[in-house]
């Protein structure tokens, strides 16, 4: 196992899909495929994901998570643990917690081609933000 010179922060930073963790109510883990935006600065891990889901449930009841990600390769993984904070679902376009989700798109994916549309959208499918403050990070390389 090559470990010496990985970084699982730099993978976290590149990788724009991975698997959330979460705590079903009887302790069980429940996984969600997500398209996570790590702030490598901040130290925290955005995730858009919708009201009603599994995995905005089990956060608005017990805050803990846990992200995977891997190299595309697959010879490569980094996991964050931490405490997520949701912001959302917004009912006003030009609310708070719409503009925290303006603000996700942007660092995650740069301009909207039609941010109104985006904005009506986030109200209509009932976004949410997920900000997961990143506690521990570990990983390896295997190749």
């Amino acid at each position: 196992m090559t470990t010496a010179s990985f970084d699982p922060r730099a993978l976290l930073a590149e990788s724009r899909l991975g698997i959330l963790a979460t705590i079903k109510s009887d302790g069980r883990p429940q996984l969600s495929p997500v398209s996570p935006f790590y702030d490598q600065a901040a130290d925290v891990i955005y995730v858009s994901m919708t009201e009603g889901r599994a995995k905005t449930a089990n956060l608005r009841r017990d805050p803990r998570a846990t992200l995977e990600v891997t190299s595309k390769d697959g010879w490569a993984w980094a996991t964050a643990e931490g405490v997520a904070t949701l912001t959302g679902p917004g009912t006003d376009p030009h609310g708070p917690e719409v503009e925290a989700l303006v603000d996700y798109y942007r660092a995650a994916a740069g301009e909207h081609p039609d941010w109104d549309e985006y904005r009506s959208v986030m109200v209509s499918d009932r976004r949410v933000l997920m900000t997961m403050t990143v506690d521990h990070v570990y990983g390896a390389k295997i190749r």
